[in-house]
Order: C-alpha cells, then sequence, then structure tokens
C-alpha cells in the first residue's frame, strides 16, 4: 500500500510525491491536467493556456526534464529531511502563488529542495522564504508574516511570485538545457500577466537573465546591450502594447546573502516599497 502522512496544516493522509487531485490544499491540477514530458510539449501547453490557473495547473505536473523530476521525487520519498520526515512532500513543480491579476512579477531561481518540493508553495518552508515573507508581510503584499504550508491562509495581493525554474534541482543548479526549457512557461507568465503588468522583480542574476530572456522571446523589446544586474538596478522593457514595464534586480535572498548582510531587511524593504511607487 502507498505510504500516507498528514498534511501539517490540514491532517489529510497524502502521499509523497502528491497526485494531482489527491486532496493537497491549493493544488491547481488535477488527473486530466495535461503533463508535458517534452520541451516541446511545454511549449505547445504553455502557448495554449488560456489564463493563469490553466497554465500553473500545466506547470504543477510538468515531467519535461528527467534529472529533476528524478531528484525531486526521491527527495520527496527516501531523501526528505529528518525534521519533516512525518510529512508529505509535495515533489512536484512548484507553481506560482499569488495574485492572477497582479501588477508585479517576482521571478525567484527554483524552488529548494526541501522548501517549494516539500510544501508546493514558492519560497515556502525554509530560512530564505522566512526572510521575504517577513518583507512582504511588512511592505504590504502578503497578508501574513510567515508562510509555513498550503493552506495555511497566506495571500498575496498586487503581486504574484514566478520562477526561472520550477523544480527542485540538485545543489541547487539547474543545467542550461532544463533553464531553457522551462522558459516557455515563464514566457506564457509574461504574456498573460502583460495587460495589468507595472514591474518586474528579480532575485539574483539568474533570475534577471531569464526575466530578459522570457521577455524577449514575448515580443517585449529589450535594451541593448543586455541590462547588467545589480542590487536595485533598474531598466525599462517595452511591452507588445507600448507600455513601458520596470524590471528591478534585487541581491537574492539566500542565506548567504542575508546571513552576511549582502541584503538587509531595510534593503529588501526599500526595493519592495519602490514597486508600489512605480
Amino acid at each position: 500500500m502507498e505510504p500516507l502522512d498528514p498534511h501539517p496544516v490540514t491532517g489529510t493522509l497524502l502521499p509523497s510525491p502528491a497526485r494531482p487531485g489527491c486532496g493537497w490544499p491549493g493544488d491547481p491540477a488535477d488527473a486530466q491536467t495535461p503533463v508535458a514530458t517534452t520541451a516541446a510539449a511545454v511549449r505547445r501547453l504553455a502557448r495554449s493556456a488560456a489564463d493563469v490557473a490553466e497554465l500553473q495547473a500545466r506547470v504543477s505536473v510538468c515531467r519535461a526534464c528527467p534529472r529533476l523530476v528524478r531528484w525531486r521525487e526521491s527527495v520527496a520519498t527516501t531523501g526528505r529531511r529528518a525534521s519533516f520526515a512525518d510529512q508529505p512532500y509535495w515533489g512536484r513543480p512548484g507553481p506560482s502563488f499569488g495574485d492572477a491579476d497582479a501588477a508585479v512579477l517576482l521571478v525567484g531561481l527554483a524552488p529548494a529542495a526541501n522548501g517549494t518540493n516539500r510544501t508546493g508553495r514558492m519560497f515556502t518552508g525554509d530560512s530564505s522564504g522566512d526572510f521575504l515573507w517577513a518583507a512582504l508581510h511588512r511592505t504590504g503584499f502578503a497578508a501574513q508574516p510567515t508562510s509555513v504550508a498550503a493552506g495555511d491562509g497566506q495571500a498575496l495581493t498586487g503581486m504574484r511570485i514566478v520562477a526561472a525554474v520550477r523544480c527542485a534541482p540538485p545543489e541547487n543548479k539547474p543545467t542550461s538545457a532544463e533553464k531553457e526549457t522551462c522558459r516557455a512557461w515563464l514566457v506564457r507568465d509574461l504574456e498573460l500577466a502583460t495587460p495589468r503588468l507595472r514591474a518586474v522583480l528579480c532575485l539574483g542574476a539568474i533570475g534577471w537573465d531569464a526575466a530578459l530572456a522570457a521577455a524577449t522571446a514575448a515580443g517585449w523589446e529589450v535594451p541593448r546591450p543586455k541590462p547588467r544586474f545589480g542590487h536595485a538596478a533598474e531598466v525599462v522593457l517595452t511591452a507588445p502594447d507600448g507600455r513601458g514595464i520596470r524590471m528591478v534586480g534585487c541581491y537574492h535572498v539566500s542565506p548567504h546573502n542575508t546571513f552576511t548582510k549582502r541584503l538587509t531587511p531595510a534593503m529588501l524593504d526599500e526595493v519592495l516599497l519602490s514597486l508600489r511607487a512605480g
């Protein structure tokens, strides 16, 4: 019989990885959601997603990168962290989280093996997320100062969190091919957000580069030479409808950056508050 563990919020007994439609809080997919198993299928399913809900359902069941599928599922079954061994693991790609009509997109790098890969929510369940969510709450984007697990009541207003890569990669290092395959999901995120979008916040140089590549693929005008990443760096991209969209850089909320004070709460708050002014 398939092992089941109680969800830390709802208590529902769930398998690891979580099957679409098994009862995981906030699961955007069900048993009928189409599954991408190749890069070409990712591009096709991303392009044909009619709205944010459909796109995230398809993202959450993607199996196009075999190395990432093996890793995320091995962590969810035999590789769980000891402190979470009694919890079910999401073990699937991380769908976006937040306001479907957001004026701001936050672009991160990739899920953490025992963070998003465990909880099913972006930047949730690890120290990076703790730092980010506290700032999002202080600056009025998040309903709560913490994000513990799906189903905990957390919500975002005016912002949606996406990622350059949607699966947890070994050693936190996706390959170039994996980033390229995943780009189609981000391109469609940009396309669906464009009518209301005012700004894109990029965490780290990889998030910055991923957003620039996705914007180019979506038909946006990107300045040349390629804008350089930096903390609080800013560039204006031109969407197909002619509107200027601010792209702002921010040091990543990684433990290395936050513990060494390369990124402080005040620095993050300043960048987040600037997004409201635009």
